[in-house]
């Protein structure tokens, strides 16, 4: 039988951990059979969630077992991770153990170096520091998950529900996936990335800073017809000026930003009214309902309908 270990470290998030537990438990061959034995591991007896405290009934030692290790995220993704646990994993992943992390556990997962030169990513809050401790790996904040075939990781939360989908289906197809994701009130793939779930990821700019009233003044008329000189006209910069101190401060160029504020804007409009797409893309400032739906899906990785049938709230 498929043997899946999740580990458990202190400040383990508990979603995280009991998902991978929920998920394999339940799922059943098509003879009735279980699918997969799952064993709770531990680099300490007991193990402090935060809101209880946890004692793991297996040990390091049973890592070097197990056909699939899942990392759960922590509270502190931050938090160093002890050797004994980076060597258990490292000797786990050479004896040809599949890893997979949820959310904040690609952190631990790449303090073990097993992701340098790899695309990973995590949830979208903790990407940039991601990307900032681990240089060597490729960071994608965009996606609820990464196949790359030994090692996986995924996105927050309920993107934890997908990657376990995925490595059943992985192991068993598509029918054995399909009971599973249905037993999780789960379709079994969902359309998108995590970036439809950002509500605003465009890069903070110091409080005082040169940018922060222009950036204030784009938002407020990102509706209107605005080109580069309009924008540096009110900045009362030049355009090569202009572009500088965005890309020193949020990293992207003026007009870059205003089409992400154009689509920000969208996305509650399509979430608070009922609008049409093409009136939302004039009202956001879209020069044609075409580009509105490719700046769209480019930002927000889905199309706007979808959007809307997944975040539409109740409109009085």
């Amino acid at each position: 039988m498929h043997t899946v270990a999740v580990l458990a470290l202190d400040g383990v998030i508990p979603f995280d951990l009991s998902t991978p537990i929920e998920v394999f438990t339940r799922v059943r061959l098509t003879d009735g059979a279980p699918a997969y034995r799952v064993r709770i591991c531990a680099a300490t007896p007991t193990v402090d969630t935060g809101a209880f405290t946890l004692r793991a009934p297996w040990g390091l030692d049973a890592l070097a077992d197990a056909a699939t290790i899942v990392l759960p995220g922590c509270a502190d993704p931050t938090a160093p991770v002890p050797e004994p646990v980076l060597e258990a994993l490292r000797r786990a992943a050479a004896g040809g153990a599949r890893i997979a992390s949820l959310c904040t556990g690609a952190f631990v997962l790449a303090a073990t170096g097993l992701l340098d030169g790899l695309r990973a990513t995590t949830h979208w809050r903790g990407a940039a520091a991601l990307a900032r401790r681990h240089p060597a790996v490729q960071v994608d904040p965009d996606v609820l998950y990464v196949d790359n075939g030994q090692l996986l990781t995924s996105a927050g939360a309920a993107a934890g529900l997908d990657l376990c989908l995925h490595l059943i289906r992985r192991d068993h197809g598509s029918a054995v996936a399909a009971d599973a994701a249905r037993l999780s009130v789960m379709p079994l793939e969902r359309e998108g990335g995590q970036a439809q779930f950002v509500v605003d990821d465009n890069p903070p700019t110091p409080r005082g800073s040169v940018l922060e009233p222009v950036l204030r003044w784009v938002s407020d008329n990102c509706g209107r017809d605005l080109s580069l000189h309009d924008i540096a006209a009110h900045a009362g910069m030049s355009t090569r000026t202009l572009n500088r101190h965005f890309r020193e401060q949020t990293g992207t160029t003026p007009l870059r930003w205003l089409n992400r504020a154009r689509v920000r804007r969208a996305q509650h409009l399509l979430e608070a009214t009922g609008h049409t797409v093409d009136r939302i893309a004039g009202e956001v400032g879209f020069g044609s309902p075409t580009a509105f739906r490719e700046h769209f899906r480019r930002v927000v990785g889905t199309n706007p309908n979808s959007y809307r049938a997944a975040f539409r709230r109740a409109v009085c």
